[in-house]
């Protein structure tokens, strides 16, 4: 099967297959041409659907994606005729999970900024019971942390800062990432 398998340990992996999880990657695609492939291959094969909304991009981003998906089957694209955003996007992307019988749906953007050997610590709290939605955070692993561009990493900082104060949520430590896993 498609994907790349270094991302789970292969017991945490016969979990996934025992409890008969179905998990969908929905991936929000725009102006994304030169990552679109290398975020779609890195996807671990036991995700059973990965679904790509390209979001009316006008580069190449599309037929990158067709390109990948004729090798792998587990990929459904879908297209917006107009650019309806991230949250358009995922809307498409959440429905067609839906539509496939998805147990969990994770949000990975097109751009690779996601690193797919966090997510079985991602799908961690929802495959026990103990969550049903799950936040990444990017400030938890220092060494990426530092490979970050400086005023990246400053601007992600000051937007999570303003982000809690506006909402509250102090113990969220990084409210705007979109690196999410939701039961659906």
């Amino acid at each position: 099967m498609p994907g790349a398998d270094t991302a789970m340990p292969r017991d945490y992996a016969s979990l996934i297959a025992q409890g008969g999880w179905r998990i969908a990657v929905v991936v929000p695609a725009y102006r994304v041409e030169r990552h679109i492939a290398g975020v779609l291959r890195a996807i671990p094969s036991w995700v059973r659907h990965v679904i790509v909304v390209d979001d009316a991009s006008p580069d190449g981003t599309y037929a990158e994606a067709q390109h990948v998906a004729a090798s792998d089957p587990r990929i459904y694209i879908q297209r917006h005729t107009r650019n309806q955003g991230v949250g358009g996007a995922m809307v498409t992307g959440l429905q067609k999970a839906l539509d496939l019988g998805a147990h969990i749906v994770v949000k990975v953007d097109g751009d690779g900024q996601m690193c797919m050997e966090d997510l079985p610590r991602l799908l961690a709290p929802l495959i026990a019971g103990r969550a049903d939605y799950a936040k990444g955070n990017r400030f938890r692993d220092f060494k990426a942390l530092r490979q970050m561009p400086i005023v990246r990493r400053m601007g992600n900082m000051a937007l999570s800062f303003l982000a809690k104060a506006a909402t509250g949520y102090w113990t969220c430590f990084d409210p705007t990432n979109g690196y999410v896993a939701i039961r659906s």
